[in-house]
């Protein structure tokens, strides 16, 4: 299935994993956001990897 959505809740603790994991989607500035424009199609594998290290749980994605 192909990623449609990604959303940051808050509560953002701007640790960086995310980024680091799929710096194409995701930046930190105060906190965690997703690029504006990012191709989620070309990285599905690394956003469920970066939700699913999130420390605090609050990223999450919509699949189509």
């Amino acid at each position: 299935m192909e990623i449609t959505k990604v959303v940051i809740a808050d509560g953002c603790t701007a640790c960086g994993l995310c980024e680091e994991i799929c710096p194409e989607v995701f930046e930190l500035e105060d906190e965690a956001v997703v690029k504006e424009g990012a191709d989620f199609s070309k990285y599905g594998d690394e956003i469920r990897e970066a939700a699913e290290s999130c420390p605090v749980e609050v990223i999450t994605y919509e699949e189509q």
